[in-house]
């Protein structure tokens, strides 16, 4: 079997980013095959990741037989090292690296989890990540919260974390993200006001390159930190592992290498002692890593706008199940997408 085309476009939906340069603008990767299989990732980067894909990796994988994946990806990664080694070039690649790994497993007729060493059918459980606080409507759609609160002041955050805490019950998986808005003090002193609320987590207080202040929190904080959907590669991860800035790593596969660095973080992450939750788990293709490599499954709500991805489980009852269609499962329907570029 021999790759004949590598294909790269941004879909749109109702409620997509419009914005080409951000992370959030998730491009769709199909890789043809002269044997009739097609495979397809989902990378970042909107335009300016279509670009990468098409004037650097897809000669790379032209007339090349699809299944060394890791073979492709260290030379895909060789080749953009020189602009790349994070970012937009790494989304790119993580969206070529996952339709490498659907043909994998279309051509040996096994799910991506079953050649991971895992099985499908098991129920995961599932979190959703809200705006500031949980309608009570919600409680028992899913296992576990967690808030998006970005405000600074540490007052209204705390009390916002208690009502939610009073709504949920005391056993509910309670966890809270900060997107990178806070800096050490605020976040240890709204670490003090909240520690015994049984917070599973804080997730990125501080900005991804303020090592020493993550150092610190390390040291000092009674709760959890969590972090990494904006770091890149397994390489980017083993510092912060190493290093235990975080107790719990939170890769998104489509944006932090694919499946292949996935792997790769996942058993560094066990050597080291440090949890694994992936950033949108719940999607389809992270999905997969986490019936195969997680040994507590807890799998993220996906991103809403992404309906043109056909196959992707529904979440029921706070669980979400994989079958055993081969591949990743997903099922794109390229007549009808929507495109803002291709």
């Amino acid at each position: 079997m021999k790759i004949t085309d590598v294909r790269a476009v941004q879909p749109v939906a109702p409620g997509s980013p419009p914005d080409w340069r951000t992370s959030l603008g998730q491009i769709l990767v199909a890789i043809d095959t002269d044997a009739g299989l097609t495979g397809y990732g989902v990378g970042g980067g909107g335009l300016a990741g279509i670009h990468v894909v098409r004037s650097v990796l897809r000669d790379i994988l032209l007339d090349q037989d699809p299944e060394p994946v890791e073979l492709h990806w260290q030379r895909m990664y060789r080749a953009t090292l020189p602009f790349g080694q994070k970012g937009l070039a790494i989304m790119a690649l993580s969206g070529v690296d996952l339709a490498l790994w659907d043909l994998r497993g279309k051509a040996r007729k096994e799910p991506v989890a079953c050649l991971l060493g895992g099985k499908v059918g098991q129920p995961i459980p599932t979190y959703i990540t809200l705006w500031d606080e949980v309608p009570a409507e919600m409680v028992n759609q899913h296992r576990a919260f967690k808030l998006h609160i970005h405000s600074p002041n540490v007052t209204e955050v705390a009390d916002r974390i208690e009502k939610t805490r009073r709504l949920l019950g005391p056993d509910i998986p309670l966890m809270v993200d900060a997107w990178m808005s806070w800096d050490l003090d605020t976040t240890l002193d709204l670490a003090d006001r909240i520690k015994t609320l049984n917070i599973a987590w804080i997730e990125e207080p501080l900005p991804i390159d303020d090592l020493a202040g993550y150092d610190e929190l390390s040291r000092r904080c009674p709760i959890p930190i969590a972090g990494g959907e904006h770091e890149f590669t397994a390489a980017g991860f083993r510092d912060w592992i190493d290093h235990r800035r975080h107790q719990i790593v939170q890769p998104d596969i489509c944006w932090c290498g694919g499946m292949t660095e996935v792997v790769k973080i996942f058993e560094m992450a066990k050597q080291g002692g440090v949890g694994v939750c992936l950033h949108r788990g719940a999607e389809i293709w992270g999905l997969h890593a986490i019936a195969a490599l997680d040994d507590n499954p807890l799998a993220e709500s996906g991103r809403p706008w992404m309906t043109w991805v056909g196959g992707q489980p529904p979440i029921e009852n706070g669980y979400i199940r994989l079958d055993d269609r081969p591949g990743f499962g997903v099922d794109i329907d390229e007549d009808r997408l929507h495109l803002l570029y291709a």
